[in-house]
């Protein structure tokens, strides 16, 4: 776009230009709704692989709704060309469960888009979701009002194995720490198991954003001590700031000891002196660059490799990690929501997995009062 900004879209295969719906629709993702580059693109996919199986099935994109069924199979044994779908017994799936759904959200939102501009049916909407109210749920579960409250529930979803992301332990952050190599990415390794940020939170930061120091007044923050501060922008390199609410992040001293390395070995390329982002490439091309957020990926499966951590630890894992270490030193689920930038606590629950050993605790706990015991 003329300011800079970017988003993925949908061209038309015969005449190479924007389809305008799906053009449309993903602008108004991007700029209406203030969304990631990245999210275009999922979105984007999405919508490509919708239009391409209502062209391989000649039906029109605007009433299929009603048969997302057959398009959930598509996507399950078809590589999303125009070439034939050949699913017989043993074929295995070109996409998973989590894939589809993924793809399936995708498409709802297009539609649903689309009902409210006028091209598409409002009866769509109805064939998307199915709508409830709250006049089955237990009392405790309806909350004060009095009025009835409306739910809408997707009708086709792919079933997913519930496999949450677990914590990264204590002893596989320490591996991590020894097989790194250059005090740059120590920093990366710390900076997501110390600090809890995410992926593109770590990749997005700027100099500005880094307050190491005992007193800030000076830079203009009133937040005291050291401390990190979280900025959703636009980035060249796509990384993206989840909460649109700025945060301040304290941090402690091995932290700022190791930003500390790392700006000494970043001092010596001099490309990256006139890079205002944080993480930059130091050791190859193209030097000074931002890195993007699936270098951070990429780091991490070179780093367990060499640690010889065989399942891998993904750079989420650090912040469930980071998480449930406040937990167990007994930080509120409010203040860890808040380090998360979480808006509320709640989606704060699924990170904290408790140490092992505090589990221990909990249930000696309860076995020391068994009647007879310690008489």
């Amino acid at each position: 776009m003329p300011s800079g900004q970017r988003y993925w879209t949908v061209l038309d295969e015969d005449r190479l230009v924007p389809v305008p719906a799906a053009d449309e629709f993903l602008r108004h993702v991007r700029f209406g709704r203030g969304q990631a580059e990245s999210t275009t693109r999922t979105y984007a996919g999405a919508v490509a692989l919708y239009l391409t199986w209502c062209r391989c099935t000649k039906r029109d994109w605007t009433t299929a709704a009603g048969r997302l069924g057959s398009f959930m199979f598509w996507l399950q044994y078809s590589r999303g060309d125009d070439g034939p779908m050949v699913a017989g017994p043993g074929t295995e799936p070109v996409r998973g469960p989590r894939r589809i759904n993924t793809v399936l959200a995708g498409v709802r939102e297009f539609l649903a888009h689309g009902t409210s501009l006028g091209t598409v049916p409002a009866i769509v909407l109805s064939q998307l979701y199915e709508i409830g109210d709250d006049r089955d749920l237990p009392a405790e579960a309806r909350g004060e009002g009095s009025g009835l409250r409306y739910y809408a529930k997707a009708r086709h979803r792919a079933p997913e194995v519930d496999e949450p992301v677990d914590r990264a332990a204590d002893e596989e952050v320490l591996a991590l720490l020894r097989a790194c190599r250059n005090a740059r990415d120590r920093f990366i390794v710390l900076l997501l198991a110390r600090a809890g940020l995410r992926r593109s939170e770590a990749v997005g930061l700027r100099r500005e954003d880094i307050h190491f120091v005992l007193d800030a007044s000076s830079l203009g923050c009133r937040v005291p001590g050291s401390h990190l501060h979280v900025v959703r922008r636009d980035n060249a390199n796509g990384a993206w700031a989840k909460s649109k609410r700025s945060r301040a992040v304290p941090v402690d001293f091995l932290l700022v000891q190791a930003y500390d390395q790392y700006a000494v070995e970043r001092d010596t390329c001099s490309e990256a002196r006139d890079s205002d982002f944080v993480l930059v490439n130091v050791f190859r091309p193209p030097l000074g660059a931002p890195m993007p957020p699936a270098a951070l990926n990429d780091l991490f499966d070179r780093l367990s490799r060499r640690a010889g951590l065989e399942d891998g630890v993904h750079p989420h894992a650090l912040r469930h990690a980071f998480a449930s270490n406040a937990a167990d030193a007994g930080a509120m689920v409010d203040e860890i929501a808040d380090l998360l930038g979480h808006a509320s606590p709640s989606s704060s629950q699924v990170y904290l997995h408790p140490d092992p050993q505090r589990l221990r605790a909990a249930v000696e706990r309860v076995a020391a009062l068994a009647p007879g015991r310690g008489r």
